[in-house]
């Protein structure tokens, strides 16, 4: 996969407009990074830091690295058909493979926006002791007026800004600890699943490798495209995707490690339990001031806003799919299936006792879907008959069958230790 990347380095195409031409295809990635810098993932990042300190680092950076490759082949499902992953699905496979496996994808998306609303709300209470119930109806109301009142143009500039503060948030936070950097490079590079621990571990997957995205990104990835029919214009979106998927993910990365490098050097070694996102900002306040507390809450408050307009947008690309129609706001199906994804949540939220907890173990849920459509999507993009002479070669399909056997595994691991 990494061929794409080193012929853009090496010349073989030669844009008109040089490095400037870059600056046109980066935008889609970064929709898909706010995915996985989401509540969700604050919720497993701390868990895993507070608790294990710097051990499960690795999982970050083996989820990146499956992210990558999955992100990568995604969207070029999107570029060489036209299609997104919810219409491919539809129309070349069997209706009930793709009805039963897309509705295993809209729970997964209800998932993913119970997690974002939630993880707003959590931060209005934080910001202005606002009740999270209430917090969570009001997080509903602004991202549905978004995401029906702007079009994807002015939704992306919005989130770019969104995952800007996010990223300058933690890189403050880090200058305000001592981290034991030789600890994190092996934390980062040595797999280890202590006792206990896998729960967390799967949720930290399902937290970075997110179904909801690989509908989205396919999706999404469409709005750089000029004409299909153009070889050359194929050609070089293939070549820039793979620029904005790498630099995205590797943003992710940076910014879901810190929030464990965070966690781990002010709870772990403190031998504080963080049970809760409230206690990890009253307990900021006195080890990092006050200042840190807000500009956490603030971070978290934007990382809500921002997820779940990427997953009310992947809501409504995965129900317009089934009726094989592409995600446009205006159209019905894409309206339902946003408001189906978002609205969905209230009803859950308001019976949710441990918030906190909520949000681990719906990044636990995504991790058991994601098998699901990791295996459609091998399938999809190395057919022929979908993807033409850009099907997956024998060894792309190898890499990705084995990450699904991964995840597959690291699933059955987590029933294992449930039962």
């Amino acid at each position: 996969m990494f061929k794409y990347f080193e012929d853009l380095f090496r010349g073989d195409h030669r844009p008109g407009y040089g490095a400037l031409e870059i600056l046109k295809y980066i935008g889609p990635g970064l929709l898909v990074t706010v995915g996985f810098i989401d509540p969700g993932n604050w919720a497993s990042n701390i868990a895993a830091g507070s608790e294990y300190g710097y051990t499960l680092l690795w999982m970050v950076t083996l989820s990146t690295v499956m992210l990558i490759v999955l992100q990568h082949n995604v969207a070029h499902l999107g570029i060489a058909t036209g299609l997104c992953l919810s219409e491919a699905a539809t129309i070349h496979t069997p209706h009930w493979v793709s009805r039963s496996t897309l509705a295993t994808a809209m729970l997964a998306s209800v998932s993913t926006s119970l997690a974002e609303i939630l993880g707003g709300a959590i931060a209005l209470n934080m910001l202005f002791r606002i009740p999270v119930k209430v917090g969570a109806v009001i997080i509903l109301g602004v991202v549905i007026w978004l995401l029906l009142s702007n079009s994807y143009r002015m939704l992306e500039k919005y989130i770019i800004g969104f995952v800007s503060i996010i990223g300058l948030s933690f890189i403050y936070e880090l200058t305000l600890v001592e981290i034991q950097w030789s600890e994190a490079v092996r934390g980062w590079l040595v797999p280890a699943i202590p006792d206990g621990s896998i729960v967390v571990v799967m949720s930290v997957l399902g937290a970075v490798v997110m179904p909801h995205n690989l509908f989205l990104h396919s999706e999404i990835i469409q709005s750089r495209q000029w004409n299909l029919k153009d070889e050359s214009v194929i050609r070089r979106q293939l070549k820039y995707e793979f620029a904005d998927t790498l630099f995205s993910m590797i943003v992710g990365w940076a910014i879901n490690s810190a929030m464990i490098l965070l966690a781990a050097t002010t709870f772990f070694h403190g031998g504080i339990v963080v049970t809760e996102l409230q206690q990890a900002r009253e307990m900021l306040m006195p080890l990092l001031g006050g200042g840190a507390a807000v500009i956490f809450a603030v971070a978290l408050l934007f990382a809500g806003v921002a997820s779940s307009i990427t997953s009310g947008m992947a809501g409504g690309s995965i129900f317009s799919g089934l009726f094989k129609e592409p995600y446009d706001i205006s159209d019905n199906h894409s309206r339902l299936g946003v408001l189906i994804s978002l609205c969905s949540t209230l009803p859950i939220i308001f019976l949710i006792g441990d918030p906190y907890r909520g949000l681990i173990v719906s990044q636990m849920v995504l991790s058991i879907q994601l098998p699901v459509t990791i295996f459609l999507q091998v399938y999809l993009t190395s057919s022929k008959k979908v993807m033409g002479k850009y099907a997956n070669s024998k060894g792309l399909v190898v890499l990705l069958v084995s990450i699904g056997m991964i995840v597959a595994y690291l699933n059955m691991m987590l029933l294992w230790s449930l039962f």
